[in-house]
């Protein structure tokens, strides 16, 4: 494994990560089209604009830089008439867009997590051609992605970009590490092959990513032969971050009534170089895995699945709602929407001079560019999911205090047409007792059977919570978890005893809730210890110390939090 990285359980340190960064701008800058470019996911600010200007140091003098705009439209992006010289020269004179402008250079986008659909479209069959509209049109793209929780550029954007950078925790003094040079190792007999068994065994299922890894390798080796060296480090900067699972362990060798071969004789050059070296197959995987983004390392060690790529606006809130409370109005067609009569005739009304000709009967002239149509918002459904301790000998105590909170806002849900989940864990495992519900019938038949004592398998209960609340915003619900414990962890996921694994396996979860961009509400339920709100601060959620809180204080309290 190279020394300047942490293993894989501890993700790598800033240092790491603003060193391949600058290696992969180093790179970027080379060949911007054949890389197609990087995801550089980190909040607007020094640490961001300092690598920006290592891409643009990195390039050839008089290299194209665009930036594009919000909002630009087909025109300014693909190109098309150019009205003023058409004016001027009688005759129509296309002009260049902003891609066929950037031909052999970078194109960066802000807020590339806010990028609609259309847009994004056409950069990616941009990329794909590296023409547009006739005109030579090979960039590189440069994603800014300012996303919080589980905003993310269009995956099939981002699957044509060889980098995805994530320097969201770095600050200026950790901008300050030189840039890696891998050792070039011995020559591979077959780097492509090795790349694309790398891709497999990281459960990488777009050819892009031993594609682009091959270019990178390649880049990196020169004109000389492709190494080992090259090959652990267009893995880690390309294949890592697209990891969607973690190898699986080798499966040993069945046994079997044969007597084994014997070996052969050692030669004499073999028995000078000592101890066999390890396999180079283990010292590539490993220096992968090591790569790996801790967040995202968190979720494949929990077993959690990617997260969904961001779409046009919020879950539950269609753009194109037919009901709704209105919330303005937008040009467009009556015919697709409810038309607004007296934004139709704001509209309208400053033209009115202009419009009135000679035999015109009309005292109100509207056209097609007047209409205006409203926009409604829906009102989005909560789902509270109530993650409870069920172990141990205060068990039936904080029981009593959930099943109170619950019915309470079961209650309140028939106003606010809002649902309530309930999750119990204890023993070996967590068991939803409650699905999401609004009705008091099924919540109490859920709540008088729930069973206390046992063990605490924290990792396996935040697990089963975060299950039930992807399902819920999956539906177009927002879910919010409130988790009911002492943090005081004493059984791992495989139903082990043991405080130390069963506590990092529970802070793994609680960061792996963080990563999904869940909104969560921690309530110590403890005497002593601060457990709890360890596991609160891993999952950057509220924190609420309430060891002998009521049923009416605790419900106020999950309300005034979420």
């Amino acid at each position: 494994m190279p020394e300047h990285r942490r293993p894989a359980e501890q993700g790598g340190t800033p240092t790491c990560a603003w060193a391949d960064a600058r290696l992969a701008a180093r790179l970027l800058a080379a060949d911007p089209h054949g890389l197609g470019g990087a995801v550089l996911r980190a909040p607007a600010g020094p640490v961001r604009e300092r690598w920006l200007d290592s891409v643009r140091a990195a390039l050839p003098p008089g290299t194209p830089w665009r930036r594009l705009p919000p909002g630009i439209g087909d025109d300014g992006l693909l190109g098309g008439l150019d009205l003023a010289a058409t004016l001027a020269a009688g005759r129509p004179v296309a002009r260049a867009g902003l891609l066929a402008e950037a031909d052999g250079g970078i194109v960066v986008v802000p807020m590339a997590e806010r990028l609609p659909p259309g847009t994004a479209s056409r950069l990616a069959a941009a990329l794909d051609t590296g023409t547009v509209s006739d005109r030579g049109a090979r960039f590189g793209l440069i994603l800014l992605d300012e996303g919080v929780a589980d905003e993310t550029v269009a995956e099939a954007l981002a699957d044509r970009l060889a980098f995805r950078l994530d320097l969201s925790g770095l600050g200026l003094a950790d901008a300050a590490a030189a840039e890696p040079e891998p050792a070039p190792g011995a020559p591979e007999p077959d780097p492509v092959g090795r790349l694309c068994a790398l891709a497999e065994a990281f459960g990488i299922a777009s050819l892009r990513g031993p594609i682009l890894a091959a270019r990178v390798a390649r880049a990196l080796a020169g004109d000389g032969p492709i190494g080992q060296g090259a090959i652990v480090a267009a893995g880690r900067l390309v294949l890592a971050p697209r990891a969607t699972r973690l190898p699986a362990p080798e499966q040993p060798a069945p046994e079997t009534a044969e007597a084994p071969a014997e070996p052969p004789e050692p030669n004499d050059a073999e028995e000078a170089s000592g101890p066999a070296a390890e396999a180079p197959d283990d010292v590539v995987l490993e220096a992968v895995r090591a790569a790996i983004p801790p967040n995202l390392l968190d979720q494949l060690l929990a077993g959690a699945q990617r997260l969904p790529a961001a779409k046009a606006g919020r879950v539950g809130q269609a753009a194109s709602a037919r009901t709704g409370r209105p919330v303005g109005s937008r040009r467009g067609d009556p015919r697709r929407g409810r038309l607004d009569l007296l934004a139709t005739l704001r509209a309208a009304a400053p033209w009115q001079a202009i419009r009135r000709v000679e035999g015109e009967t009309r005292r109100i002239v509207v056209r097609r560019d007047d209409l205006r149509i409203r926009i409604l918002k829906q009102r989005t459904e909560t789902t509270t999911v109530f993650c409870v301790d069920a172990s141990g000998s205060a068990a039936l105590e904080r029981l009593a205090e959930a099943k109170g909170a619950v019915e309470l806002l079961l209650a309140e849900a028939y106003v606010r047409r809002d649902r309530v989940a309930l999750v119990a864990f204890r023993g070996t495992g967590a068991d939803l007792v409650l699905p999401p519900t609004r009705s008091l019938t099924r919540a109490k038949r859920g709540l008088s059977g729930l069973p206390g004592g046992g063990g605490t398998p924290l990792a396996a209960g935040i697990d089963a919570a975060v299950a039930v609340a992807l399902g819920v915003r999956r539906g177009g619900s927002r879910p919010a978890i409130v988790l009911l414990t002492d943090g005081r962890a004493n059984v791992a996921r495989s139903g082990e005893g043991g405080r130390a694994r069963a506590g990092a396996e529970a802070l793994q979860a609680a960061r792996a809730l963080r990563a999904a961009g869940l909104p969560a509400l921690v309530v110590d339920t403890g005497t002593r210890g601060d457990e709890a709100r360890s596991v609160a601060d891993a999952m950057g959620a509220r924190y609420l110390k309430l060891p002998r809180a009521e049923a009416g204080q605790l419900s106020a309290a999950v309300r005034a939090a979420l």
